[in-house]
């Protein structure tokens, strides 16, 4: 008699081998699972890292922005007291100058003629006088010309007075006031 195997040993085979499959393929998404965990973990680490760091170049920058306004200010500071400081110096240097001018105006003042009203603009000097004659003005003109700390007299207007001072002659006359180099200094 011939044997016959009566076992569905091709259904057990398969039935085998399916299993394998279904443990093979459970094993598989497991470990991609594990591998995708990891690799989402680890860019979250690395996102969470570059916040930080972009966390600390913000307030580094803040910091450094509020230094750069602290220092701006200073400069500030700094040049208005320089600004200051020049205006102080200039005023000391040229406080002699009024008494030298003045001085000059009194050298230059020829016999017969006398100011009224002196008016400093600027640089500039407009002087209201009264003069015996208009020579005498001239004679003015010519002292302010020849002067170091003078230049420039421009005669505007003379005019017979018909007050109190009857043979007097009104003149404005305009100057340009100058400094002259001191001594012994080279340009």
């Amino acid at each position: 008699m011939a044997k016959i195997n009566l076992r569905p040993w091709r259904e057990e085979l398969r039935a085998e081998k399916q299993k394998q499959f279904v443990v093979l393929m459970l094993g598989a998404v497991i470990i991609a699972g594990g591998l995708a965990f990891l690799w989402k973990s680890d860019l979250d680490s690395r996102i969470a890292y570059q916040q930080s760091r972009n966390a600390y170049i913000e307030t580094a920058t803040k910091e450094l922005n509020k230094q750069i306004k602290e220092i701006e200010d200073l400069k500030r500071q700094r040049d208005e007291l320089l600004a200051r400081m020049q205006v102080i110096q200039d005023l000391q240097g040229k406080r002699p100058v009024i008494v030298r001018v003045f001085d000059e105006l009194v050298k230059t003042l020829p016999d017969g003629l006398f100011y009224t009203d002196l008016k400093k603009t600027g640089e500039r000097l407009e002087i209201v006088g009264m003069a015996e004659s208009n020579s005498r003005i001239s004679n003015l003109m010519r002292q302010f010309e020849d002067s170091e700390w003078f230049a420039n007299p421009s005669l505007s207007n003379v005019a017979a007075t018909d007050s109190e001072r009857a043979g007097y002659s009104q003149f404005n006359l305009a100057v340009q006031q100058k400094t002259p180099e001191p001594e012994g200094e080279d340009k």
